[in-house]
């Protein structure tokens, strides 16, 4: 008699990997939609640098929200929130 292996294994990876797709993608979008609109060179310089703590705060606390939640590792939130503060470093 044969036992077959069970399929909760390959259903539970299945879903690990969906999760980690959809907070990835979730992250992405608020990112993305979180940018400042388009203003004049002048302008850009003075707010951006002004903004950039709180924007950084912001990924801080969304990126810890995920982790609580197990959207995310910890591992992951955190390449994630260094990629995202230099980004924002680099605008200011």
């Amino acid at each position: 008699m044969t036992t077959a292996k069970p399929r909760r294994y390959v259903v539970r990876n299945a879903k690990v990997a969906a999760g980690t797709m959809m907070a990835a993608a979730t992250l992405a979008a608020v990112t993305a939609f979180s940018s400042s609109p388009a203003v004049p060179p002048t302008t850009a310089s003075s707010s951006s640098a002004s903004e950039a703590p709180s924007r950084i705060q912001g990924v801080h606390a969304d990126l810890e929200r995920a982790v609580a939640l197990r959207q995310v590792t910890p591992e992951q939130a955190q390449r994630f929130e260094q990629q995202l503060v230099k980004r924002i470093q680099a605008d200011a």
